[in-house]
């Protein structure tokens, strides 16, 4: 089974410069080292989901005009993702608050065709003496 995805994850889009940190709002949740557990359902932009640095896709509105502005040179624009549904496929066992867990081997599509994906669960393991 995947390592579940807590709070602080590490994640990142095919089309982004650099990765971010998924933040998972506590209402209602169970966690895991302290920290909240994520659900399929953890993919608000702005909420649960921040930039990804600059996207590089032209199927970016924002990235196509800059680009055209340029004469043609990529000129990539901030990369704000914009998912098109939930994480999938999320864990078949385990729910939380009746979603499916958000596992490590889980991905999220964007509308401009990127592929977000966990880096790091975010999970820390704690070995004994």
């Amino acid at each position: 089974m995947s390592q579940l995805v807590c709070s602080g994850a590490q994640l990142q889009c095919s089309f982004g410069t650099s990765p971010s940190a998924l933040q998972v709002t506590p209402e209602g949740r169970v966690s895991i080292g302290g920290m909240p557990a994520a659900t399929v359902l953890d993919q608000v932009p702005m909420k649960n989901l921040f930039p990804f640095g600059m996207c590089t896709t032209l199927s970016n509105p924002q990235v196509a005009a800059a680009t055209a502005a340029a004469q043609g040179v990529l000129t990539p624009q901030p990369c704000v993702p914009v998912p098109t549904g939930p994480w999938v496929p999320g864990s078949p066992t385990v729910r939380i608050g009746g979603n499916a867990a958000l596992t490590a081997a889980c991905s999220l599509t964007c509308a401009w065709g990127g592929v977000i994906t966990v880096l790091n669960p975010g999970q820390t393991s704690v070995s004994g003496p």
